[in-house]
């Protein structure tokens, strides 16, 4: 789908001219992912600072969307108070709730298979009796990239996360959502129903999974028109 037109101006806060992009990643992954470390070095290039958190701070055992939440909100605070955000995957759903939270501060929005269904019956981490069983347990292991190894996760973030609906989340900033429609995490379907009546979001699906791997490129030469960058 071609960009939108007509998306309204805003006042820029670096010294480059572009306003700073804070990348969001996924579900047991870290700001050294290949989506980050890619569009950190082209972002480089232009002069725009990326700022990638670490949401598995202080403990990946205690993550909850409630503390990403509130960790993402000082990051936006300490990169001027003005920002665009990419966010992949869980991160996706994060931007998602933090744009209709902040929504003077954060500009625009990138979404790489946003889990936008978090929130959702039957759409969870795990299948209904592993849920139980994780009630039961209090915590329960997931594997995670970024360690190479199986890391527990207590059952707050489930509940938490039910207390953040991203798919019903009202936002309003310009938003360019990537969904691969090989993608067995996310399901394409779901991100196409999200879209409908979002007149702000523009839906480019790919011919790819849920890493969105071998289309990088494409997406960058999008990414790059969006916020404004001279190719």
């Amino acid at each position: 789908m071609p960009l939108p037109s007509g998306l309204p101006e805003f006042p820029v806060n670096t010294a480059s001219g572009h306003t700073p992009v804070i990348y969001l990643h996924g579900f047991a992954s870290s700001p050294d992912s290949t989506k980050a470390r890619f569009f950190g070095e082209r972002l480089s290039a232009h002069g725009v600072p990326l700022v990638t958190p670490d949401f598995n701070q202080p403990d990946f055992t205690t993550l909850t969307m409630s503390r990403m939440l509130t960790q993402l909100s000082r990051h936006i605070d300490e990169a001027g108070g003005r920002v665009s955000l990419m966010g992949s995957s869980l991160g996706g759903a994060l931007a998602v709730l933090a744009a209709a939270r902040f929504p003077v501060q954060i500009e625009r929005l990138v979404l790489l298979a946003p889990a936008v269904m978090l929130a959702k019956p039957g759409h969870a981490l795990l299948p209904p009796e592993r849920i139980a069983e994780w009630h039961q347990r209090g915590a329960i292991a997931f594997f995670h990239y970024a360690y190479g190894e199986e890391r527990h996760l207590d059952y707050a973030f489930y509940a938490d996360s039910l207390a953040h609906d991203p798919y019903e989340s009202v936002f309003t900033q310009p938003a360019l959502i990537f969904q691969g429609l090989h993608d067995t995490v996310v399901d394409c379907r779901s991100v196409e129903q999200f879209v409908r009546g979002r007149a702000n979001v523009t839906l480019s699906l790919l011919d790819d999974d849920h890493q969105l791997g071998r289309s990088l490129p494409r997406m960058w030469e999008s990414v790059e028109n969006f916020l404004g960058l001279p190719g």
